[in-house]
């Protein structure tokens, strides 16, 4: 569970729109970007290791953990926008954006928005750039008709969204059998976007199609996915398909970098001493 105990911080990305995040450490800032209503506190094992080497800083989304819950701009086109607010406000130069899941989308948004020019590296843990596909072979997170199933089904109340998370956290995102206090950590971290909100961000990112930026990426600066293993078969040859400079490894479940931490950070250190 989480680990750090340091407060946060907030800046404000827009009047009456406030920005939690976390930091440690000094030197070139690597940002973590957690996905689908999750927040900073999954990242306490990265925050405590990459303190050692980085400015490493974790942030809530808007509407995600401790930022400001709002009514408006719960899509990837306006959290990348807010990426980009976030940054300058920081004054951050030369960063490295890290995102898990969704928070990819959130990265690619901001790169969509602001180009390359203060990115120095790129790093995605398990998304597809774009999440639905007619075409076979790509790599995508489910057939249209179970992720539509899935958005009519669940994302209607609170407990419709508590029993899709348990149900992805058991099943995905995490290998071994978590324990009770474990899976209420985890699926109470996104019970703090309410289900209203979360349902918006889930269409926002099935529906995007970020391959062009993906594409950009890979032309240009330094760029990681790490994988999951359950669809390592089909997503490590899109990646080297489509993104043939972009480098990839395969590690644990869809959560791999809390569940097996020490290894995830170690791929992380090899990629960015490149």
């Amino acid at each position: 569970m989480a680990i750090h105990q340091q407060p946060g911080q907030y800046v404000e990305i827009e009047p009456g729109v406030e920005m939690y995040y976390e930091e440690r450490g000094e030197g070139s800032p690597l940002i973590f970007i957690p996905g689908w209503t999750f927040t900073t506190e999954l990242f306490g094992h990265q925050l405590a290791h990459f303190a050692k080497s980085h400015r490493v800083i974790a942030i809530d989304p808007r509407s995600h953990g401790r930022s400001t819950v709002t009514l408006h701009g719960n899509n990837y086109t306006t959290h990348g926008a807010d990426l980009a607010k976030f940054i300058k406000a920081l004054a951050l130069q030369n960063v490295v954006l890290a995102g898990w899941s969704f928070g990819c989308l959130n990265l690619w948004e901001y790169i969509r928005q602001e180009g390359l020019g203060n990115v120095k590296a790129v790093i995605c843990i398990d998304l597809s750039p774009k999440p639905l596909s007619v075409h076979d072979g790509d790599w995508v997170e489910g057939p249209l008709d179970e992720i539509g199933g899935a958005y009519n089904a669940y994302l209607v109340s609170p407990q419709g969204q508590r029993d899709f998370v348990t149900y992805y956290a058991t099943e995905v995102m995490v290998q071994r059998e978590l324990a009770p206090e474990e899976l209420f950590w985890i699926t109470e971290q996104s019970l703090k976007t309410p289900y209203y909100v979360a349902s918006n961000l889930f269409a926002s990112g099935m529906f995007s199609d970020y391959m062009a930026e993906a594409r950009q990426v890979d032309e240009t600066v330094p760029a990681l996915y790490v994988i999951a293993e359950h669809w390592a078969d089909t997503a490590v040859p899109f990646v080297q398909r489509h993104l043939p400079k972009t480098k990839t490894a395969v590690l644990g479940g869809h959560m791999m970098f809390w569940e097996h931490a020490d290894r995830f950070n170690q791929l992380l250190d090899d990629f960015l001493a490149l």
